[in-house]
Protein backbone atom coordinates (compact mmCIF):
# COMPACT_ATOMS: atom_id res chain seq x y z
CA UNK A 1 0.00 0.00 0.00
CA UNK A 2 1.20 3.35 -0.85
CA UNK A 3 0.41 6.03 1.12
CA UNK A 4 -0.23 9.90 -1.03
CA UNK A 5 -0.72 12.99 0.58
CA UNK A 6 -2.41 16.02 -1.51
CA UNK A 7 -2.40 19.12 0.03
CA UNK A 8 -4.47 21.71 -2.15
CA UNK A 9 -7.01 24.15 -0.84
CA UNK A 10 -9.07 23.92 -3.96
CA UNK A 11 -11.77 21.63 -2.89
CA UNK A 12 -12.76 20.72 -6.36
CA UNK A 13 -9.49 20.02 -7.85
CA UNK A 14 -8.52 18.45 -4.51
CA UNK A 15 -11.26 15.72 -5.22
CA UNK A 16 -10.66 15.21 -8.96
CA UNK A 17 -6.62 14.32 -7.82
CA UNK A 18 -8.35 11.83 -4.96
CA UNK A 19 -10.92 9.88 -7.46
CA UNK A 20 -8.05 9.28 -10.38
CA UNK A 21 -5.59 8.01 -8.06
CA UNK A 22 -7.69 5.88 -5.99
CA UNK A 23 -9.18 4.74 -9.86
CA UNK A 24 -5.21 4.37 -10.87
CA UNK A 25 -4.20 1.78 -8.30
CA UNK A 26 -6.16 0.01 -5.33
CA UNK A 27 -3.19 0.10 -3.48
CA UNK A 28 -3.13 3.89 -3.20
CA UNK A 29 -4.18 4.81 0.03
CA UNK A 30 -4.99 8.76 -0.55
CA UNK A 31 -5.10 11.58 1.93
CA UNK A 32 -6.03 15.14 2.03
CA UNK A 33 -5.27 18.44 3.67
CA UNK A 34 -6.75 22.17 2.96
CA UNK A 35 -3.68 23.85 3.66
CA UNK A 36 0.06 23.44 4.28
CA UNK A 37 -0.06 23.49 7.78
CA UNK A 38 -2.28 20.78 7.92
CA UNK A 39 -0.07 19.32 5.21
CA UNK A 40 2.75 19.67 7.71
CA UNK A 41 1.16 18.41 10.40
CA UNK A 42 0.49 15.45 9.02
CA UNK A 43 3.87 14.76 7.50
CA UNK A 44 5.02 14.91 10.92
CA UNK A 45 2.20 12.14 12.03
CA UNK A 46 2.34 9.98 9.34
CA UNK A 47 4.62 8.20 6.58
CA UNK A 48 4.06 8.69 2.87
CA UNK A 49 5.48 7.34 0.35
CA UNK A 50 4.66 10.75 -1.87
CA UNK A 51 3.24 14.24 -1.55
CA UNK A 52 1.23 16.46 -4.40
CA UNK A 53 1.85 19.87 -2.95
CA UNK A 54 -0.23 23.14 -4.23
CA UNK A 55 2.56 26.21 -4.43
CA UNK A 56 0.10 28.49 -3.68
CA UNK A 57 -2.51 28.30 -0.57
CA UNK A 58 -2.91 30.90 2.22
CA UNK A 59 -1.21 30.19 5.75
CA UNK A 60 1.50 27.98 4.28
CA UNK A 61 2.85 27.98 0.90
CA UNK A 62 3.89 25.08 -0.72
CA UNK A 63 7.89 26.06 -0.89
CA UNK A 64 7.16 26.81 2.81
CA UNK A 65 6.28 23.44 3.19
CA UNK A 66 8.74 21.80 1.40
CA UNK A 67 11.47 23.65 3.09
CA UNK A 68 9.95 22.48 6.87
CA UNK A 69 9.90 19.10 5.50
CA UNK A 70 13.62 19.03 4.29
CA UNK A 71 14.14 20.11 8.37
CA UNK A 72 12.71 17.26 9.67
CA UNK A 73 14.28 14.41 7.20
CA UNK A 74 11.32 13.45 5.37
CA UNK A 75 12.68 12.04 1.77
CA UNK A 76 9.96 10.90 -0.11
CA UNK A 77 9.31 12.72 -3.49
CA UNK A 78 7.00 16.24 -3.58
CA UNK A 79 5.25 16.98 -6.78
CA UNK A 80 4.42 20.60 -6.86
CA UNK A 81 1.05 21.54 -8.31
CA UNK A 82 1.66 25.53 -9.89
CA UNK A 83 -0.56 28.14 -11.67
CA UNK A 84 0.37 29.17 -14.97
CA UNK A 85 1.56 32.06 -13.63
CA UNK A 86 4.30 30.53 -11.12
CA UNK A 87 6.95 28.45 -13.19
CA UNK A 88 9.85 30.45 -11.18
CA UNK A 89 8.49 29.24 -8.12
CA UNK A 90 8.06 25.82 -9.20
CA UNK A 91 11.78 25.74 -10.73
CA UNK A 92 12.64 26.94 -6.94
CA UNK A 93 11.14 24.17 -5.47
CA UNK A 94 12.98 21.54 -8.10
CA UNK A 95 16.16 23.11 -6.74
CA UNK A 96 15.02 22.95 -2.65
CA UNK A 97 14.77 18.74 -4.04
CA UNK A 98 10.97 18.72 -5.85
CA UNK A 99 10.73 15.63 -7.67
CA UNK A 100 8.67 17.43 -10.69
CA UNK A 101 6.15 19.80 -10.79
CA UNK A 102 2.79 19.85 -12.62
CA UNK A 103 0.44 23.19 -14.41
CA UNK A 104 -2.86 23.52 -12.82
CA UNK A 105 -5.15 22.87 -14.52
CA UNK A 106 -3.39 19.23 -14.28
CA UNK A 107 -3.21 16.93 -17.36
CA UNK A 108 -4.51 13.75 -15.37
CA UNK A 109 -2.08 11.61 -18.05
CA UNK A 110 1.11 13.79 -17.02
CA UNK A 111 0.03 13.66 -13.43
CA UNK A 112 0.01 10.01 -13.56
CA UNK A 113 3.30 9.60 -15.29
CA UNK A 114 4.78 11.84 -12.55
CA UNK A 115 3.29 9.99 -10.14
CA UNK A 116 4.31 6.60 -10.91
CA UNK A 117 7.81 7.80 -11.89
CA UNK A 118 8.55 9.13 -8.28
CA UNK A 119 7.21 6.48 -6.78
CA UNK A 120 9.35 3.83 -8.79
CA UNK A 121 12.26 6.82 -8.00
CA UNK A 122 11.69 6.31 -4.35
CA UNK A 123 11.66 2.33 -4.66
CA UNK A 124 15.21 2.62 -6.35
CA UNK A 125 16.71 4.56 -4.16
CA UNK A 126 15.51 2.18 -1.15
CA UNK A 127 16.82 -0.51 -2.69
CA UNK A 128 20.03 1.52 -3.63
CA UNK A 129 20.38 2.34 0.09
CA UNK A 130 19.88 -1.54 1.07
CA UNK A 131 22.72 -2.53 -1.43
CA UNK A 132 25.21 0.10 0.08
CA UNK A 133 24.52 -1.20 3.80
CA UNK A 134 25.00 -4.49 2.41
CA UNK A 135 28.10 -4.06 0.69
CA UNK A 136 29.16 -1.95 3.75
CA UNK A 137 28.76 -4.84 5.85
CA UNK A 138 30.37 -7.39 3.31
CA UNK A 139 33.35 -5.35 3.37
CA UNK A 140 33.45 -4.41 7.03
CA UNK A 141 37.04 -5.08 9.48
CA UNK A 142 35.91 -7.53 12.25
CA UNK A 143 38.57 -7.04 14.72
CA UNK A 144 39.14 -5.52 18.14
CA UNK A 145 43.08 -6.08 18.91
CA UNK A 146 45.42 -3.63 18.67
CA UNK A 147 46.86 -4.77 15.63
CA UNK A 148 43.69 -4.24 13.85
CA UNK A 149 42.83 -1.19 15.32
CA UNK A 150 46.26 0.44 13.68
CA UNK A 151 45.02 -0.26 10.78
CA UNK A 152 41.43 1.51 11.17
CA UNK A 153 42.94 4.01 12.51
CA UNK A 154 44.98 4.53 9.61
CA UNK A 155 41.43 4.40 7.03
CA UNK A 156 40.08 7.26 8.89
CA UNK A 157 43.19 9.85 8.90
CA UNK A 158 43.93 9.05 5.18
CA UNK A 159 40.29 7.93 3.41
CA UNK A 160 39.22 11.78 2.87
CA UNK A 161 42.28 12.77 1.60
CA UNK A 162 43.38 11.99 -2.45
CA UNK A 163 46.45 10.13 -0.97
CA UNK A 164 47.68 6.95 -3.15
CA UNK A 165 48.09 4.44 -0.92
CA UNK A 166 49.73 0.91 -1.13
CA UNK A 167 48.36 -1.85 1.36
CA UNK A 168 50.80 -4.54 1.94
CA UNK A 169 50.50 -7.38 4.08
CA UNK A 170 50.39 -11.88 3.39
CA UNK A 171 47.70 -13.76 0.77
CA UNK A 172 44.27 -13.85 2.84
CA UNK A 173 44.64 -11.05 5.50
CA UNK A 174 42.29 -9.23 4.34
CA UNK A 175 43.86 -6.06 1.87
CA UNK A 176 40.76 -5.69 -0.38
CA UNK A 177 38.79 -5.43 3.02
CA UNK A 178 41.09 -1.98 3.53
CA UNK A 179 40.73 -0.65 -0.08
CA UNK A 180 37.11 -1.14 0.09
CA UNK A 181 36.84 1.08 3.66
CA UNK A 182 39.04 3.61 2.40
CA UNK A 183 36.74 4.13 -0.62
CA UNK A 184 33.60 4.00 1.72
CA UNK A 185 34.69 6.15 3.76
CA UNK A 186 36.12 8.58 0.47
CA UNK A 187 34.92 12.20 -0.39
CA UNK A 188 34.12 9.66 -3.82
CA UNK A 189 32.20 6.83 -1.95
CA UNK A 190 29.31 7.82 -4.28
CA UNK A 191 31.44 7.15 -7.48
CA UNK A 192 32.56 3.65 -8.49
CA UNK A 193 35.05 1.19 -6.94
CA UNK A 194 36.69 -1.06 -9.74
CA UNK A 195 38.77 -3.78 -8.44
CA UNK A 196 41.53 -5.45 -11.00
CA UNK A 197 43.51 -8.37 -9.91
CA UNK A 198 46.54 -8.22 -11.63
CA UNK A 199 47.69 -11.38 -11.24
CA UNK A 200 44.49 -13.05 -12.88
CA UNK A 201 44.69 -11.42 -16.24
CA UNK A 202 47.29 -12.50 -18.76
CA UNK A 203 50.19 -9.83 -19.46
CA UNK A 204 49.13 -10.00 -23.08
CA UNK A 205 46.04 -8.27 -21.86
CA UNK A 206 46.53 -6.50 -18.72
CA UNK A 207 47.11 -2.96 -20.97
CA UNK A 208 43.50 -3.81 -22.59
CA UNK A 209 41.93 -4.29 -19.59
CA UNK A 210 43.34 -1.22 -17.68
CA UNK A 211 43.32 1.17 -20.49
CA UNK A 212 41.06 -0.08 -23.09
CA UNK A 213 41.82 -0.76 -27.12
CA UNK A 214 40.29 0.79 -30.11
CA UNK A 215 39.14 -1.80 -33.05
CA UNK A 216 41.51 -3.91 -34.57
CA UNK A 217 44.64 -3.15 -31.91
CA UNK A 218 45.05 -7.03 -32.20
CA UNK A 219 43.24 -9.75 -33.48
CA UNK A 220 39.97 -10.46 -31.06
CA UNK A 221 39.83 -6.59 -30.87
CA UNK A 222 36.62 -6.34 -32.99
CA UNK A 223 35.23 -3.29 -31.70
CA UNK A 224 36.48 -0.28 -29.35
CA UNK A 225 36.18 -0.85 -25.74
CA UNK A 226 36.76 1.18 -22.74
CA UNK A 227 39.12 0.27 -19.39
CA UNK A 228 39.07 0.28 -15.60
CA UNK A 229 40.45 3.46 -15.46
CA UNK A 230 37.68 5.43 -17.68
CA UNK A 231 34.98 2.74 -15.59
CA UNK A 232 36.43 4.31 -12.25
CA UNK A 233 36.85 7.74 -13.53
CA UNK A 234 35.93 10.56 -10.52
CA UNK A 235 36.13 6.97 -8.20
CA UNK A 236 39.07 4.51 -7.03
CA UNK A 237 40.08 2.18 -8.65
CA UNK A 238 41.57 -1.09 -6.97
CA UNK A 239 45.05 -2.26 -8.33
CA UNK A 240 45.59 -5.73 -6.23
CA UNK A 241 48.23 -7.69 -6.65
CA UNK A 242 50.21 -4.85 -8.38
CA UNK A 243 53.59 -6.76 -8.30
CA UNK A 244 52.25 -9.30 -10.97
CA UNK A 245 52.17 -6.24 -13.30
CA UNK A 246 53.86 -6.40 -16.87
CA UNK A 247 56.57 -3.42 -17.06
CA UNK A 248 55.07 -2.34 -19.75
CA UNK A 249 51.68 -2.07 -18.00
CA UNK A 250 53.52 -0.38 -14.83
CA UNK A 251 54.92 2.66 -17.36
CA UNK A 252 51.20 3.23 -18.18
CA UNK A 253 49.89 3.48 -14.58
CA UNK A 254 52.89 6.02 -14.13
CA UNK A 255 51.96 7.91 -17.01
CA UNK A 256 47.98 8.09 -15.67
CA UNK A 257 48.85 8.79 -12.12
CA UNK A 258 51.63 11.55 -13.40
CA UNK A 259 49.70 13.49 -15.85
CA UNK A 260 45.86 11.93 -15.70
CA UNK A 261 45.93 10.91 -18.86
CA UNK A 262 45.31 7.51 -20.57
CA UNK A 263 45.51 5.79 -24.13
CA UNK A 264 43.55 2.89 -25.18
CA UNK A 265 45.64 0.31 -26.45
CA UNK A 266 46.18 0.69 -30.61
CA UNK A 267 45.34 4.52 -30.23
CA UNK A 268 47.29 7.72 -29.53
CA UNK A 269 44.02 9.81 -28.61
CA UNK A 270 44.83 11.10 -24.99
CA UNK A 271 41.60 10.54 -22.27
CA UNK A 272 41.52 12.53 -19.21
CA UNK A 273 41.08 10.74 -15.88
CA UNK A 274 40.57 11.43 -12.30
CA UNK A 275 41.04 8.30 -10.19
CA UNK A 276 42.15 7.59 -7.20
CA UNK A 277 44.84 4.74 -6.79
CA UNK A 278 44.88 2.00 -4.32
CA UNK A 279 47.09 -0.34 -4.70
CA UNK A 280 48.17 -3.94 -2.77
CA UNK A 281 50.17 -6.60 -2.80
CA UNK A 282 52.04 -9.81 -0.96
CA UNK A 283 54.91 -9.76 -2.14
CA UNK A 284 57.82 -7.18 -1.14
CA UNK A 285 58.03 -4.02 -3.67
CA UNK A 286 62.02 -3.02 -3.06
CA UNK A 287 63.25 -6.79 -3.34
CA UNK A 288 61.22 -6.68 -7.00
CA UNK A 289 62.84 -3.52 -8.01
CA UNK A 290 66.50 -4.92 -6.92
CA UNK A 291 65.46 -7.98 -9.33
CA UNK A 292 64.04 -5.33 -12.49
CA UNK A 293 60.44 -6.61 -12.05
CA UNK A 294 58.88 -3.39 -10.59
CA UNK A 295 59.67 0.45 -11.72
CA UNK A 296 60.98 1.73 -8.50
CA UNK A 297 59.39 5.60 -9.73
CA UNK A 298 56.21 3.81 -9.77
CA UNK A 299 56.54 2.27 -6.25
CA UNK A 300 57.27 5.95 -5.05
CA UNK A 301 53.80 7.29 -6.75
CA UNK A 302 52.11 4.74 -5.21
CA UNK A 303 53.28 4.12 -1.54
CA UNK A 304 52.16 7.95 -0.76
CA UNK A 305 50.98 6.03 2.20
CA UNK A 306 51.61 2.53 3.29
CA UNK A 307 48.80 0.71 5.26
CA UNK A 308 50.41 -3.02 6.67
CA UNK A 309 47.70 -5.74 6.90
CA UNK A 310 48.97 -7.89 9.70
CA UNK A 311 48.71 -11.73 9.87
CA UNK A 312 46.19 -13.57 11.85
CA UNK A 313 48.72 -14.85 13.79
CA UNK A 314 49.58 -11.17 14.82
CA UNK A 315 46.24 -10.55 15.97
CA UNK A 316 45.23 -13.97 17.87
CA UNK A 317 42.95 -12.15 20.28
CA UNK A 318 40.25 -11.42 17.14
CA UNK A 319 39.59 -14.97 16.70
CA UNK A 320 37.16 -15.76 18.93
CA UNK A 321 34.83 -12.03 17.58
CA UNK A 322 36.05 -13.28 13.81
CA UNK A 323 35.08 -17.29 14.66
CA UNK A 324 31.00 -15.73 15.69
CA UNK A 325 30.98 -13.35 12.92
CA UNK A 326 32.14 -16.38 10.27
CA UNK A 327 29.12 -19.02 11.91
CA UNK A 328 26.67 -16.02 11.74
CA UNK A 329 27.56 -14.86 7.89
CA UNK A 330 27.93 -18.58 6.63
CA UNK A 331 24.72 -20.00 8.58
CA UNK A 332 22.81 -17.04 7.18
CA UNK A 333 24.00 -17.65 3.25
CA UNK A 334 23.72 -21.65 3.95
CA UNK A 335 20.56 -22.09 5.90
CA UNK A 336 22.79 -23.92 8.41
CA UNK A 337 22.28 -24.58 11.91
CA UNK A 338 24.51 -22.13 14.19
CA UNK A 339 26.91 -24.26 16.69
CA UNK A 340 29.09 -23.05 19.46
CA UNK A 341 32.67 -23.05 20.30
CA UNK A 342 33.65 -24.59 23.44
CA UNK A 343 35.97 -22.85 24.90
CA UNK A 344 38.97 -25.20 24.48
CA UNK A 345 38.31 -25.28 20.58
CA UNK A 346 38.75 -21.57 20.69
CA UNK A 347 41.96 -22.11 22.80
CA UNK A 348 42.93 -24.33 19.57
CA UNK A 349 42.44 -21.91 16.89
CA UNK A 350 44.26 -19.73 18.68
CA UNK A 351 46.99 -22.03 18.97
CA UNK A 352 46.53 -23.13 15.10
CA UNK A 353 49.45 -21.63 12.81
CA UNK A 354 47.02 -19.90 10.07
CA UNK A 355 49.34 -19.70 7.21
CA UNK A 356 46.50 -18.67 5.18
CA UNK A 357 45.61 -16.20 7.18
CA UNK A 358 41.40 -14.86 7.84
CA UNK A 359 40.32 -16.74 4.16
CA UNK A 360 41.95 -19.83 5.98
CA UNK A 361 39.85 -19.43 9.21
CA UNK A 362 36.88 -18.50 7.61
CA UNK A 363 37.27 -21.78 5.32
CA UNK A 364 37.65 -23.93 8.55
CA UNK A 365 34.59 -22.19 10.42
CA UNK A 366 32.46 -23.39 7.07
CA UNK A 367 33.86 -26.55 7.41
CA UNK A 368 33.18 -26.95 10.90
CA UNK A 369 29.72 -25.54 10.42
CA UNK A 370 29.32 -28.51 8.08
CA UNK A 371 31.09 -31.65 9.56
CA UNK A 372 32.03 -30.68 13.29
CA UNK A 373 29.54 -31.05 16.64
CA UNK A 374 27.37 -28.70 18.68
CA UNK A 375 29.17 -27.50 20.00
CA UNK A 376 32.01 -27.64 18.50
CA UNK A 377 34.93 -29.36 20.21
CA UNK A 378 38.85 -29.62 20.23
CA UNK A 379 38.39 -33.58 18.52
CA UNK A 380 36.61 -31.42 15.38
CA UNK A 381 39.45 -28.79 14.87
CA UNK A 382 42.01 -31.81 14.98
CA UNK A 383 39.71 -33.92 12.49
CA UNK A 384 39.06 -30.79 10.31
CA UNK A 385 41.38 -27.74 10.21
CA UNK A 386 44.08 -29.25 9.00
CA UNK A 387 42.06 -30.39 5.69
Amino acid sequence: MKKILIIEDEEQIRRVLTRVLSDEDKNFDVKEATNGREGLSLIKKEKFDLVLCDIKMPKMDGIEVLQETRKIKFSSPFIMLTGHGNIDTAVEAMKLGAYDFISKPPDLNRLLTAVRHALENKSLRIENKKLKRKVAKKYQIIGESIAIRQVTDMIQKVATTEARILIIGENGTGKELVAHQIHQQSNRKSENFIEVNCAAIPSELIESELFGHVKGAFTSAVKDRSGKFEAANNGTIFLDEIADMSLAAQAKVLRALQEKKIQRVGNDKDISVDVRVIAATNKDLKEEIRNGNFREDLYHRLAVIMIKVPSLVKRLDDIPILTQHFVESICKEQGLEKKEFSKEAISKLKKYPWTGNVRELRNVVERLMILGENPVTVRNIEQFASK
